[in-house]
């Protein structure tokens, strides 16, 4: 290789400059710190670009005369912190190429230009700084204060405000070890998202966006397509990071880059004495990035968790990424990383959070308690914004504390308002339980006007608080916007199969069923809908098949409680239909299945007071009431339910109405263990209190209160008896009225019995209130 000599001329490659006669290397105008040696490398590669510069001739230029080194290994170090100072990687070279033990070739093209006078210093400078460091001390620091002074105000002018937003880039990862390219960019994301002031472009975005530039959505962002993408999306800046090896140190490089201009907003370089401190100083790295963006000291004081404190594992961090990306598009399919994780570090608090979300979107309560229950205990692991959500999810799920869980919600979102959709998608569902499904539906849009490439869970929710307002078609729209995005999942499909139903819509229900079938992990969901469509209009024979077929799909997929669930849900349809051995046998089989679940419970105990078993009614409602005492809907909506009907058992409504006395939203607030929103069972109990009391238009009134809410109970066993219930209710007030008051009552009456015995056209004959209804019926037909 020929020497050349060049001097006081520039080279320019990409946003990067390399002055050879000042020794020094810019990008976009900014010194880049970089060792003598590792430029001696650069000079040798950018003079010659596109040759082969060998090893030897390195080792000659770095340390000639027969100096006493390890050439090998010192070579290797250069050109690793090389490769940092450029944001390079030795697995995909954008400027330096290693040709395997022969040398190094520069990639990129290079330009030539005359530098000013300005550029070439003056050769005093040149002096070894040791020397001269005592007579120019003070003229250095006042150098520096100007220079403080001056670019203050360009930085501060170029600084972030809370407005803008960040993307972050891959790490270059020269380090030959993959754990690096899955936990970094993470890790990051999670140390920048403790502040309040910062706003991280949100995974969901950065996909949709990578698709709109004809890349996958899940491509690798450089810097180059992070900083496209930062332009697409309007966004102020982007972040790049780089790690190498070092021995068995890791040097990390940070770099805030101004995606208009390409100017450098702030850059950060750490080192890592080993691996398992990596996560550690790329925390403080991030805090001290932070400073340099424009946010308070105090902000980042107050809100600077290290990282290593979540978790210092970066083999656990990488299953929990995987599992947390696998989520969205399948639940069953992200636990087992989630489950890995944990194995590997037993104090993940979030990975705990993580899967008992996963257990709960699968209906498992009783695994979804254990999870949230130790991740709550863990929670000082954790940040203080993934804090603030697993009290959230604690309060809400496990003690059942609405309101507190609400509190949490409104801290976290004013705290974090940008940070993340969950706390207005999780604060909605507290309000759809609580019967506020205004308040769900503005929450719930809030998630997706905030976060657009959200996944099917804010179309879930917009659709289901919807539907209780009745507000079908914009339900359906909704929906099916998900679909056509690919972002369905078991959720959707529910929901659409309830339109169909609602609808009359055949075609659109077996769709549904067809899809959730396909799938191992929801072909129970798809059987127990139909199992309550069967039942809906009278079929026992074909539900009670149904329902066998959701119990074993859920036992054979490892969800018990799931099985527990339809089976009791079987058990309180069937005593509601006259078939009390039935009942009993499907609810003490439900707690056989799963004895602890809380949801089983309630169901099997409901059941058992109408079956007339009220001794063992009483000892679960006894049991529950004692394991959660703090529950919003157990304390206020189910034990006065049960109870109400272990009083109707014993004829006594004055009682029974005592225990449904006081009408609260909750009532109809969502129930989180139905397939539909709920089946409003205070309501169809208040109603047979004020039957058995002999207040027909009462109990009428919240029989057709179960009507009017048909986009709350789908096809519920007591939308089917609210026909019957009604008829009832009018016969008794024709009984108590006379003239024309009697006639229209009488009238109303024949009118619910037809429109029941329709319903129910092909009913199973034997079933117990059909047989009631079709007497009864008859009895008014002589009357009349």
């Amino acid at each position: 290789m020929k020497e050349t000599v060049k001097t006081g001329r520039l080279i320019r490659f990409g946003s990067y400059e390399v002055n050879l006669r000042s020794g020094e290397l810019f990008r976009d105008g900014e010194r880049v710190r970089l060792p003598e040696q590792s430029f001696q490398i650069l000079a040798m590669l950018v003079e010659h670009p596109g040759d082969v510069v060998m090893r030897q001739e390195i080792q000659k230029r770095l340390w000639p005369n027969d100096t006493v080194v390890e050439f090998e290994n010192s070579i290797n170090a250069a050109v690793k912190r090389l490769r940092v100072a450029l944001e390079d990687s030795a697995d995909a070279p954008r400027y330096v190429e290693t040709l395997a033990r022969r040398g190094y070739r520069w990639m990129a093209p290079v330009e030539w230009v005359e530098a000013t006078p300005s550029q070439i210093p003056d050769q005093a400078v040149r002096k070894p700084l040791w020397k001269i460091l005592t007579p120019i001390a003070a003229v250095l620091l006042l150098g520096v204060s100007i220079w403080w002074w001056r670019s203050g105000l360009l930085v501060s002018a170029a600084r972030l405000t809370d407005k803008d937003t960040i993307v972050l880039a891959d790490f270059a990862n020269s380090t030959g070890d993959p754990i690096f390219d899955e936990t970094l960019r993470p890790a990051l994301r999670s140390s920048l998202q403790q502040s309040p002031f910062l706003n991280i472009l949100s995974d969901h975005r950065v996909g949709v966006a990578l698709k709109l530039m004809t890349k996958p959505a899940d491509a690798r962002l450089t810097p180059e397509i992070a900083r496209d993408l930062c332009r697409r999306e309007q966004s102020k800046a982007y972040i790049s990071g780089a790690i190498a090896a070092l021995g068995s140190e890791y040097v990390i490089a940070l770099k805030a880059v101004n995606c208009a201009n390409g100017t450098t907003l702030g850059a950060q370089q750490v080192t890592a004495q080993n691996k398992e401190n990596v996560l550690k100083v790329l925390g403080s790295a991030a805090s001290k990035l932070r400073e340099q963006l424009g946010e308070s000291l105090a902000s980042v004081a107050k809100f600077d968790i290290p990282f290593d404190q979540t978790t210092s594992s970066l083999e656990a961090l990488r299953e929990y990424e995987r599992g947390m990306k696998i989520l969205d598009q399948d639940t069953a399919g992200g636990l087992p990383h989630l489950l890995r994780a944990i194995q590997i570090d037993p104090d993940f608090a979030m990975a705990y959070e993580s899967t008992a979300v996963a257990y709960a979107n699968m209906n498992q309560s009783a695994r979804a308690t254990e999870y949230f229950t130790k991740a709550f205990q863990l929670r000082e692991h954790s940040d203080p914004r993934e804090r603030l959500e697993i009290e959230s999810l604690y309060y809400g799920y496990v003690t059942g504390e609405l309101d507190k869980a609400a509190q949490s919600y409104h801290k976290t979102i004013e705290s974090y308002p940008k940070a993340s959709p969950s706390p207005y998608g999780n604060l909605g569902y507290v309000y759809s339980q609580k019967g506020d499904y205004e308040k769900g539906l503005e929450l719930a849009r809030e998630v997706l006007r905030r976060y657009p490439a959200f996944g099917g869970e804010a179309y879930e929710g917009i659709a289901e608080n919807l539907m209780p307002l009745n507000r079908l078609d914009e339900a359906r729209q909704i929906l099916q916007s998900a679909v056509d995005k690919k972002l369905d999942f078991d959720g959707v499909h529910k929901d659409l199969y309830a339109l169909g139903f609602l609808s009359g819509d055949s075609h659109a229900m077996n769709e549904q069923v067809t899809w959730l079938e396909s799938k191992p992990e929801y072909a129970n969901l798809g059987f127990s809908l139909e199992s309550d469509t069967a039942a809906y209009a009278g079929e026992l024979r074909k539900a009670s098949e149904l329902t066998d077929r959701a119990v074993d799909s859920a036992v054979r997929s490892d969800n018990k409680e799931g099985g527990a669930i339809w089976r009791s849900n079987a058990a309180l349809r069937e005593a509601m239909f006259g078939n009390l051995p039935e009942a009993r046998r499907h609810a003490e089989a439900a707690l056989k299945i799963a004895p602890s679940s809380q949801h089983a419970q309630i169901q099997a105990a409901l059941a058992l007071a109408m079956a007339h078993e009220s001794a063992r009614a009483r000892m679960l409602a006894r049991g529950l009431a004692k394991q959660f005492p703090l529950d919003t809907q157990i304390q206020s909506m189910w034990l006065p339910t049960i109870n109400a009907q272990l009083a109707l058992a014993e004829n006594k409504a004055d009682v029974a109405l005592g225990q449904l006395a006081v009408v609260t939203p909750t009532e109809l607030g969502a129930v989180p263990f139905n397939t539909s929103v709920s089946c409003l069972y205070p309501v169809y109990l208040r109603a047979e209190a004020y039957l058995q009391d002999g207040k027909g238009a009462a109990a009428a009134g919240e029989y057709q209160k179960i009507l009017d809410h048909s986009g709350i109970v789908w096809n519920c066993p007591t939308r089917a008896l609210a026909r019957v219930g009604i008829a009832r209710a009018n016969v008794l007030e024709a009984r108590t009225s006379q003239g024309v008051g009697a006639d229209a009552a009488r009238t109303r009456a024949r009118n619910a019995y037809k429109e029941f015995l329709n319903l129910w056209k092909d009913a199973d004959p034997e079933v117990p209130i059909l047989k009631h209804a079709k007497a009864e019926y008859a009895k008014l037909q002589i009357v009349n």
